[in-house]
């Protein structure tokens, strides 16, 4: 096929509010280099470090909750460091889910690659870097808010699925991150508390957990609590309800913020606790007794072994998982898709069509 040499794009110009995701119609359609495959984006999902990183949320000089300037930024106090892993390069096309289809090919990539429907896996270790190295789709390289994305060839998996772009677009970032979560924890049937169950990240771990035979309590506001129990969850707790104490082996948490050390006071004798998240806030407070008399193993979940985006893609495929999207908007409507997002109204994901 011919491909256009430009296409249309929402681009990060910089750390900030809103205003700085600019709709663009002239950005050159990039091309695969070695290794690499073009894909035609089909469909994205909103993320919470897609906000987080727009605003520089992740700067060490900010210790507020992810909504205290998601709307209009934290004015330049994070430029040095706002990036989840340091400095941000920009401009920037932003994006961590990718579903679409392969339509060129780098140099030493198969030929039968060539068509495959695609899910990108969205963290990965960057080739030829240092063991530790760690880089996110649509952070550290251009992602999927956009009509073409480049990725590397052994990162871009293949799906078989009648899901449709949109749908399977909403399991990549929430669905790994809490798959990782898990598997981390190595959960197994046990009792499980979910923090922030209604997001993308919560209402994944939800499923998972409950694919594992674990009896699943999520915490979340009323208004979801039935619709958690269609996921799965075994038990409902509203936010700001009392958790009881030694009741849990396992607290995967995304929120953070005041309540944590209740979170701890929850988990039984060597129970452990996982975190990928802190939209309550980052800066906790830690009594090492409880720790430490409790015997507690307190694990942070970033870095995925390769298995658990393989492990995802073959949980869609046999339909033991399914996606949970609330509402969809358009590329060029990604400012307004954010917005509702902030309001945290929905439950599950925030679906983005994309298209050429």
């Amino acid at each position: 096929m011919t491909l256009p040499q430009t296409m249309s794009a929402m681009v990060l110009t910089g750390h900030g509010g809103l205003d700085k995701l600019q709709w663009r119609e002239d950005v050159p359609v990039p091309r695969p280099g070695p290794g690499e495959v073009l894909i035609r984006v089909g469909a994205s999902a909103v993320n919470n470090t897609d906000v987080n990183t727009r605003t520089g949320w992740y700067s060490k000089a900010v210790r507020g909750d992810t909504g205290s300037a998601a709307a209009e930024g934290y004015g330049g106090a994070s430029d040095a460091d706002g990036g989840w892993s340091g400095a941000l390069s920009f401009p920037r096309i932003q994006g961590a889910d990718c579903c679409g289809e392969i339509v060129a090919l780098g140099a030493d990539v198969p030929a039968s690659r060539l068509g495959e429907r695609v899910l990108v896996r969205p963290m990965f270790h960057p080739a030829g870097a240092e063991a530790n190295a760690l880089a996110t789709f649509g952070s550290e390289c251009d992602g999927a808010f956009a009509a073409y994305a480049v990725a590397a060839s052994d990162q871009a998996l293949r799906i078989d699925s009648a899901l449709s772009d949109v749908e399977l677009a909403s399991f990549p970032c929430a669905f790994s991150t809490a798959e990782g979560m898990i598997q981390r924890a190595a959960l197994g049937a046990e009792r499980v508390l979910i923090t922030g169950a209604s997001g993308g990240v919560g209402s994944a771990a939800a499923q998972l957990a409950k694919r594992r035979g674990a009896h699943v309590t999520a915490v979340t506001s009323p208004a979801k609590a039935e619709a958690l129990a269609a996921l799965g969850a075994d038990a409902v707790l509203a936010r700001g309800a009392a958790l009881p104490q030694d009741g849990f082996d396992v607290v995967l948490d995304l929120v953070g913020g005041p309540r944590w050390p209740e979170l701890l006071e929850a988990l039984t004798p060597r129970g452990r606790y996982v975190t990928s998240g802190a939209i309550a806030g980052p800066i906790v407070e830690l009594d090492l007794r409880t720790l430490y008399l409790k015997d507690l193993t307190l694990i942070g979940s970033t870095r995925q072994a390769p298995e658990v985006f393989t492990d995802l893609i073959r949980y869609i495929e046999a339909g033991e998982i399914r996606p949970l999207v609330a509402e969809v908007f358009a590329l060029r409507d990604l400012r307004a898709a954010q917005e509702a997002f902030l309001e945290k109204s929905h439950m599950g994901k925030i679906g983005i069509t994309v298209g050429s």
